[in-house]
Parts: C-alpha cells; structure tokens; sequence
C-alpha cells in the first residue's frame, strides 16, 4: 500500500511562509484606497514632491487614474503623518524646510535609528552581514555613474541598505517609526542627493561601510557612530542651502509615473 501522501499545512512547514525571496508569501488583498496611499508615500520617501509644494487632488487622481475619494483619504492619512499638513483654505502641501524641522528629524533620526541599530547589531549574523555587502556595491556603481541611473535607484538603495538592518532588531514599535520619519524626511533628502558632490565630500557609502566592519566586529557603539555621521552627513548639506519658501506649484511640474500593479 502507497504511503499516505504528505499534508502541508501552515504548522509543518513554517518557513515557507516567510517574506523572503523564494519563499511563498501571503496573499493580500489591497483596496484602492491601500494603493493610493502606499503610491503617494512612495513618492514622499522618494522626494517627488518638493518642500512646500502643493498637491491638488484633481491632479494627483488624474496621475493616479483613480476617483479623487480614495486620494482625500491618502491624505488625510499622511496628514496624521505628519508627513504633508492641511492649510487654512483645505488645501494640502509638502511641509517647508525650515531649521527646526531639520534639526527635529536629525535628532528623531540619529536617536530612534540609533536604538534599532543597537539592537539589530545583537541579533544580526554573519551571513545577514554577507548578504548586505552586494547593495553597497551596487550603491557605488549608482553613484558613480548618475548619468546611467535614476535617482530613484540611489534612493532606494540606501533605503535598502539600512531598512535591512533595522529590521534585524525584531523590534514592532521602533520599526513603524523610523518608516514615519524617512517617510517625513523624503523631500529633504533627495534635495541632498541632488546637492551632494562625489568629488569633494564624503559620501553616504562611506559611512555604510563603516557600519558593516562595526557590525562584523560586533561593535555597536561604533555603528551607531557611523550612523550618526551618515544622517548628520545629509541634513548638513541642507543647512548650507538657503531655506527659502517657494511658490506654490502643482505636482505635475515633476515627472511621475504610476508604479504598475
């Protein structure tokens, strides 16, 4: 008589419900409204929108092929944020730079990011040090060759970079809030890579590999260090830029393509 033939259930086989790549991942379901939301805030992390510009919903539900419903509710949602705020006439904007801002999210940054990684430097392993050493080769290739590639790869593979290790942490609280404050942080930082001069400053690879030798060396003191100098690093060149208000424009100055489904 055959063998009884193998039942997989969620119990016996654990991890290939995981989020790795290779593995199955749950299936979700995502209303208009859920990507509405996660596209604007994509935007936002990734500075499509600058400082103190004004979004219109008309506009934003033209770009996004959507009613303007699900986009008041994005809104409002990232109102809650922090990461845009409502103006006395109802309409919505990008938050300005100003010097207290700035120095409120450098301090939020170095202190909460500093924490996660203090805690991710406990738990992560060798191997997890080995796999991040690929995105620091492509960061390089990135940055050194502006003309090849879009913004958005630089962007997203620092974010990578360092998103990867703080979620070594196994922290649920510090997590959500480092995500608030890169989202709050994402106009001002793709003003400093647009700024930043690969010739004559110290960049944020630099720093990224400070924090894999510290963490290989199990010295968490050191990495918060390296840390501190990375994000210190990009709020400084913002400080040397005149912090002026500027005018009130509409998001379609900026080119901005809907991320497919």
């Amino acid at each position: 008589m055959a063998d009884n033939p193998k039942v997989l259930t969620v119990d016996s086989a654990p991890s290939l419900i995981r989020g790795d790549r290779g593995q199955l991942t749950p299936v979700v379901r995502e209303t208009v409204q859920d990507r509405v939301y996660h596209e604007l805030r994509r935007a936002l992390i990734y500075g499509l929108f600058d400082p103190g510009q004004v979004l219109i919903i008309q506009d934003l539900a033209a770009l996004l092929q959507t009613s303007t419903m699900p986009v008041r509710d994005a809104l409002s949602r990232l109102i809650s944020e922090q990461a845009l705020e409502a103006l006395p006439n109802r309409s919505v904007r990008v938050p300005v730079i100003d010097q207290k801002r700035l120095d409120d999210l450098l301090q939020a940054r170095i202190v909460i990011e500093g924490a996660a990684l203090a805690m991710a430097a406990e738990r992560i392993t060798a191997a997890d040090i080995e796999a991040l050493k690929p995105l620091i080769g492509r960061y390089d290739e990135a940055m050194s060759s502006r003309d090849s590639y879009p913004i958005e790869d630089e962007l997203e593979l620092n974010k990578s970079f360092h998103f990867q290790i703080y979620q070594h942490s196994g922290s649920d609280v510090l997590f959500p809030i480092i995500e608030s404050l890169w989202l709050q942080s994402g106009p001002y930082v793709r003003a400093t890579v647009l700024k930043f001069d690969p010739q004559s400053e110290i960049s944020a690879l630099h720093y990224h590999r400070e924090i894999l030798a510290a963490l290989e060396a199990g010295d968490a003191e050191a990495a918060k260090a390296a840390l501190a100098s990375d994000i210190g690093r990009a709020f400084e060149l913002l400080r040397e830029t005149p912090l002026v208000e500027p005018e009130v424009t509409v998001p379609t100055k900026r080119r901005y393509r809907r991320k497919s489904a």
